[in-house]
């Protein structure tokens, strides 16, 4: 061990001539605990909630989707359809329908976004398990069915477990149409509604399913879709397959992931976690005073081990060594300690879950506070307490050891 590190460590545990000093070390180090324990547990929340988030919005999201470079539209007459479905792990690639409209159950109304998917859209797994089924299932042949978001629902008034809901659909016409005519403006039509999905509240209150055809026929898109959607083996590399789609199809489309898909939300996201990041920064830079409080009267009281050891031939840099060791020490055990009881509680949260969200009625997404822990932000939190740390010892003993000479 080196001397300056062995006597720093030497100086954090003796036992000093003035007990204050001792209470305010211990005080130094379970300052920069706590600063650190509400670092990785904090961040760990903020990881939780992005998973959730994510699975979500994974539920009614395809792996990947396919969109046109040049217009709103694609030719799905001389889109590749075969081709893609060769891919090794491609599952289902199936058209769809997006488009703005607004909806009329009785004397309530509500604007949003209608898809038109297929049959096959439901045989997914994650979509089937996202519907709230009840009575008779969405897809009858014989029946066109709307199945809104739960929030759309709601705003609608919608009752999905009257056989005899139905909504009308407004959606603008194509072409040179007269706006001041709402027949000439809009085409209109009605499905009946006893299905609801339930997954991320933005596609929730804003979102209602329709057949794919009967969407089509309504605005008019013979032969034409918003986007293709491409549905994979869930153990297969999405990344992989997408670079194989982006050959076949060259430079007029665009494939996007779930990610890009919803790159706005992503970024929200990080962004969010970024500046909470900076909020527990700027705390653990004022646990850090403590620090610098401690190892000034540390460098105080050992005025005269400073004169011992520089009549013994050790030089400033000797003595500067030590005190920087001692005020970094003092920072990392602080940190250590605060990340060890933190990852524990972020582990007991996770997997026992001892933080509730509401009274427990069931009413949210989920039960316990969803955490999840990353051992990115483990060592980003200990590099941050280093540095900060260092820095805190660094400015004190320079401006310390000036006052002494």
């Amino acid at each position: 061990m080196k001397l300056p590190l062995f006597i720093a460590q030497r100086y954090l545990l003796a036992k000093k001539s003035h007990n204050l000093i001792n209470i305010v070390t211990w005080i130094s180090i379970v300052s920069v605990a706590v600063a650190a324990f509400a670092m990785i547990f904090v961040l760990s929340i903020f990881n939780g909630f992005n998973v959730v988030i994510s699975d979500n919005i994974h539920k009614m999201s395809a792996d990947l989707q396919i969109t046109s470079v040049k217009g709103k539209t694609l030719n799905i007459n001389d889109f590749p359809f075969d081709k893609i479905k060769e891919i090794k792990n491609v599952e289902l690639v199936l058209p769809t329908i997006t488009e703005d409209a607004l909806f009329r159950n009785q004397d309530k109304q509500q604007i949003g976004q209608i898809k038109g998917v297929p049959a096959e859209y439901y045989t997914v797994e994650r979509i089937d398990k996202s519907i709230v089924k009840s009575g008779r299932f969405g897809t009858d042949a014989d029946v066109d069915f709307a199945i809104p978001g739960v929030g759309m629902a709601y705003y609608l008034g919608i009752n999905p477990n009257n056989p005899f809901t139905m909504i009308q659909v407004y959606v603008p016409r194509r072409g040179n149409a007269s706006s001041f005519s709402l027949e000439n403006s809009f085409n209109t039509g009605q499905l009946f509604v006893n299905q609801s999905f339930a997954t991320n509240q933005d596609i929730d209150e804003t979102t209602i399913l329709a057949p794919y055809e009967w969407l089509s026929e309504l605005i008019e898109y013979e032969g034409l879709a918003s986007d293709v959607e491409i549905f994979v083996n869930q153990s297969s590399n999405v990344n992989k397959i997408k670079k194989e789609i982006k050959k076949i199809l060259g430079p007029d489309y665009n494939v996007h992931d779930q990610y890009e898909q919803q790159s706005t939300l992503y970024k929200m996201m990080k962004s969010e976690k970024l500046a909470v990041y900076l909020i527990l920064v700027f705390i653990l830079v004022m646990a850090t005073f403590n620090v610098i409080g401690s190892l000034s009267m540390l460098i105080i009281e050992k005025k005269k081990d400073t004169a011992t050891l520089r009549a013994m031939g050790g030089d400033n840099s000797l003595i500067r060594s030590i005190f920087l060791n001692e005020g970094t020490i003092i920072a990392v055990v602080g940190g250590i300690i605060g990340l060890i009881l933190g990852i524990v509680a972020v582990l007991l949260q996770q997997y026992v879950g001892i933080i509730r969200l509401g009274d427990g009625s069931g009413s949210y997404i989920v039960d316990y506070y969803p955490v999840a822990l990353q051992l990115q932000d483990v060592l980003i939190v200990l590099a941050t307490i280093t540095v900060i740390g260092g820095i805190a010892a660094f400015t004190t003993v320079r401006v310390s050891m000036k006052n002494l000479r």
